[in-house]
């Protein structure tokens, strides 16, 4: 760039305003400059992205504004971390500027594509917005309050600046013009068609789910329903040996999901494992709820599916105990079954699983911002009289969890470059959503993660009996992903403080869905085992004596179930029992209802 005196005045001229802005921003007294009146950047708006309520840099128009919306109400600053912010960002304005149309976007996937380091203006708009989304992020770092209110400003600013990519944009997007100029228009063309389909279907699509059919090429364990009722259907599967062991197995998975994240396929689907190692294996199957389930509560799902699910096994097994495990919610909601069934003087379980569960809900990571007492309040009000929580807004909220991985990589994918995302099961499954009854969705919100009743000796009351964790005393078996941000590690590991009897915790890489789903064959990712017995209580204390050992944890959680399943008896040769007989083979049609 130049360096006459005309540049020097004009670079100082808007180094002082941004001084005096910056000033004003920390005293919450002013909105963002319009700095298109500088002289200077006049000449550089046309090459950067104004759009998205921001100003030629990406900063907000109105910036205290974002931070009070963000958070509610008016935020104040740490002036110290706000100075040095002021002094980060004059120095990269500067380097910015004097890189003009030169300046390539620092390593980030969004702008990795040729058509953005060989466009100069589209670079130039990629390292401004860039600088600007660190000004912000470290601006949300330096708010100061309660740790909600900085959790709850991150996640908005984030948000915002997530939203806000020229990426996201065809006017400022190089890579999808360069394609619509080689495609001469037909990729516009064919993003408008795909736009047109995902607003019939109702949600972006992830996959091409044209591809998969439920019982066809995804959970195609062979099985069959040997017991339903309203709320679900028991699916048992078919032995792949002539023996199986004597305790037969139960899996509970969460009810705001469909069952077959643990059947996908049958080189990476967890039932089939556990068919495989010789277990006579049941798995829940949800009832997806239409309006005949508006009424429904918690305390049904405990004591008419998971509590039922228990004693159907049983019947049909003539077992006299079972193992059983829960995975996210299913593992909530076995949890409370087994504290109801203990409070009753019954122990009908000998060991369980939780994978990935939440009891103690102190840490549950980034989905803490969404829960207050209004946030319940509302819900409550609005569930008053029953009705159903939409799967297809829950399914939104944990899509914007991570957005740029899970939304905008396929708004510009599908849309502005006119792509049809490829064929993948677990994206298939993740579009296929599920409603909950209201009454059962206000209950869990204000029970566990607002009010934290479940590890409260007495405090919750389930089926008509106080929740009691200490009396839950068999064998556990909990499992927790590193990089989860639905169930961080710490709150899967916050298990081994409420649970007395004997207890294994093991830690595997990856995250809420990559880390469950890992089957041996792969080799992929690795897991983590403390010493026998110790449970510090801060989980980086655990985290800091494990031994790492490479490949999947279900070979050691395998090693650890066969401990507790007792001599292998001869293989059934038909499903359920004289009283619970075969009506459907698997996955049955509760699987099947859509959302």
């Amino acid at each position: 760039m130049s360096s006459e005196p005309n540049w020097l005045a004009a670079a100082q001229q808007f180094q002082q305003q941004l001084v005096e802005q910056w000033t004003k921003i920390a005293q919450g007294t002013a909105k963002v400059p319009d700095l298109a009146e500088n002289p200077l950047m006049a000449a550089m708006q046309a090459a950067v992205p104004a759009g998205a309520g921001a100003n030629g840099w990406g900063l907000p128009v109105g910036a205290t504004d974002l931070f009070k919306s963000a958070n509610g109400q008016p935020v104040s600053f740490d002036m110290g971390k706000l100075l040095e912010i002021q002094r980060n960002y004059l120095t990269e304005v500067g380097e910015l500027w004097n890189q003009g149309l030169q300046a390539k976007p620092l390593a980030d996937r969004r702008f990795s594509s040729e058509a953005w380091s060989k466009n100069p203006v589209s670079a130039f708009s990629a390292a401004a917005y860039l600088l600007n989304a660190r000004t912000l992020m470290a601006m949300a770092e330096a708010v100061q309050g309660d740790a909600k209110t900085r959790n709850r400003v991150r996640f908005s600013v984030q948000q915002w600046i997530d939203a806000s990519s020229p990426s996201n944009f065809l006017a400022f997007n190089a890579e999808a013009q360069k394609k619509a100029l080689e495609t001469q228009g037909e990729s516009i063309a064919k993003g408008m068609q795909n736009l047109l389909n995902d607003m019939k279907q109702g949600h972006v699509s992830m996959t091409d789910e044209s591809v998969f059919e439920v019982g066809k090429n995804v959970a195609t364990t062979e099985g069959a329903v040997v017991f339903e009722n309203e709320l679900f259907q028991l699916i048992e599967y078919k032995p792949l040996g002539a023996k199986v062991y004597e305790r037969p197995f139960l899996m509970v998975p969460p009810c705001i999901n469909k069952f077959y994240i643990l059947d996908l396929q049958p080189t990476n689907s967890m039932i089939r494992y556990a068919v495989e190692q010789g277990h006579r294996t049941f798995v829940v199957s949800w009832r997806n709820p239409d309006e005949s389930m508006a009424q429904v509560t918690w305390d049904q799902y405990i004591e008419d599916a998971v509590i039922r699910a228990i004693d159907v096994v049983r019947d049909i097994t003539g077992a006299d105990t079972i193992n059983a495990l829960g995975f996210c919610v299913g593992g909530t909601m076995l949890s409370t079954a087994l504290a109801v069934l203990a409070a009753r003087g019954q122990h009908p379980v000998q060991s369980a699983t939780l994978l990935t569960t939440l009891l103690d809900f102190t840490d549950t990571g980034i989905l803490d911002v969404f829960i207050d007492e209004n946030f319940c309040k509302f819900r409550e009000m609005q569930f008053a009289k029953g009705g159903l929580m939409p799967g297809r807004d829950l399914a939104t909220t944990f899509s914007f969890l991570r957005p740029n991985d899970l939304v905008w990589n396929y708004v510009v994918g599908n849309y502005l470059k006119g792509e049809t995302p490829p064929p993948f099961d677990l994206l298939y499954w993740n579009s296929d959503a599920t409603n909950l009854p209201g009454p059962y969705y206000t209950w869990y919100l204000r029970n566990t993660y607002l009010e934290n009743k479940l590890v409260k000796p007495g405090a919750a009351t389930v089926c008509g009996e106080k929740i009691d964790f200490r009396q839950v005393k068999l064998p556990v078996y909990i499992y927790g992903s590193r990089e989860d941000h639905i169930v961080p590690i710490g709150g899967a590991y916050a298990s081994t403080q409420h649970l007395p009897g004997p207890k294994r915790f093991v830690m595997g890489a990856s995250g809420h869905i990559a880390g469950v789903i890992n089957p041996p064959a792969a080799k992929k990712r690795s897991h983590w085992i403390g010493p026998a017995n110790k449970f510090p209580a801060d989980v980086n204390d655990w985290i800091a004596s494990a031994k790492e050992h490479p490949g999947s944890w279900w070979t050691d959680w395998s090693d650890w179930l066969k401990g507790h399943a007792g001599k292998q008896i001869a293989a059934p040769k038909t499903y359920g029992s004289r009283a619970y007989k075969a009506t459907e083979p698997a996955p049955g049609r509760y699987v099947k209802a859509k959302a």
